[in-house]
């Protein structure tokens, strides 16, 4: 009877101790009630989950429907989508970058002609950096030195245009025009961006099958659409799969003049200082860029890009709805 009693007082104990850490959390939350950046960071402690991503029955790519009733379709598509969900540091640098770079990236797609979509094809190669693979592509697109060239840009030790996000989108959208006249379709030209517009053509005419949901092709062409897929799901809602951050969170475009170079600058760093800006700042506005020095050759011209302001105060206080979650309707505040 008397140990009964003890368990019966431990237990009380216990619940007791469980009632007060509850009532002190939410008086936590209610004293920080009238600040949003409290009242987020309070959400954010809440208890992690881990779901199956959700699958719409009609998605698509460039205005091509993703076959998702198809077992192997939609399988591969889980994949990626479980992939790029539970990858949080990698998913959540992206979105963040998006804000600054599809402002980019955008208008020239649509100056282009380019279905919007492409510029998942982008994050997809790169993840929005300006990083370097092992074979030697670089750059938001991922161009090869000689691929890079073949599309009209300057690739050298000064400089490097793949580095240059208008040049460079410029250059893809030239690349996938011509993919999508070869095989038809914006889907086959996006897989033909990966394994190249020859060894896909191969497979096409071997498996007598143009329609790249059903093509046998090697495992990193087989995956690639779905991770563009994937990316564009979770950029569009991204609520809907875990992502919980804020306009305010997202990096912005950063405002800038550009300055007309038509006579070589033996020394950028003298040049930046010239200009009212810090080296660090010329380098990371303009990563073509490559040495201290820019040589222009007679009748070349460029265009450097001097960033108006690096405050990030004032970058936030020009969006609209800052504790808006970001692609989605709900407000922290």
């Amino acid at each position: 009877m008397h140990v009964k009693k003890s368990l019966i007082f431990i237990v009380i104990a216990l619940l007791a101790v469980v009632l007060g850490l509850q009532l002190f959390m939410f008086s936590t939350y209610k004293n920080g009630v009238d600040d949003p950046d409290n009242r987020y960071f309070m959400q954010s402690r809440q208890n992690y989950k881990i779901f199956q991503p959700y699958i719409p029955d009609s998605i698509s790519f460039a205005g091509e429907m993703v076959p998702v009733d198809h077992l192997i379709v939609r399988e591969r598509l889980e994949r990626e989508l479980i992939a790029i969900m539970y990858w949080h540091s990698h998913t959540i640098y992206m979105l963040k970058r998006s804000g600054r770079f599809f402002p980019i990236i955008e208008p020239i797609l649509k100056k282009e002609g380019i279905h919007d979509d492409f510029k998942f094809l982008a994050m997809a190669e790169s993840e929005l950096s300006n990083v370097v693979s092992p074979a030697g592509a670089a750059g938001f697109w991922q161009f090869l030195k000689k691929t890079g060239q073949e599309y009209g840009l300057e690739v050298g030790a000064d400089v490097d245009e793949r580095y240059n996000l208008e040049k460079s989108t410029h250059a893809a959208c030239r690349y996938i025009k011509t993919a999508r006249n070869m095989f038809g379709s914006y889907t086959l030209a996006a897989a033909s961006y990966n394994m190249g517009t020859g060894a896909l053509q191969q497979q096409v005419t071997a498996q007598k099958n143009n329609n790249y949901y059903q093509l046998f092709l090697n495992e990193e062409t087989s995956r690639y659409l779905y991770r563009i897929v994937a990316l564009k799901m979770i950029w569009s809602n991204p609520l809907t799969y875990g992502f919980f951050i804020r306009n305010k969170d997202i990096y912005q475009p950063i405002e800038v003049t550009y300055k007309e170079v038509n006579t070589e600058i033996p020394d950028l760093t003298a040049w930046a200082i010239e200009n009212n800006i810090s080296y660090l700042e010329l380098r990371y506005m303009n990563p073509w860029l490559r040495t201290n020095r820019l040589p222009v050759v007679a009748g070349k011209v460029y265009q450097i890009a001097i960033p108006a302001g690096m405050s990030q105060k004032e970058s936030v206080s020009r969006i609209d709805a800052p504790n808006q979650i970001f692609n989605d309707s709900i407000k922290v505040e």
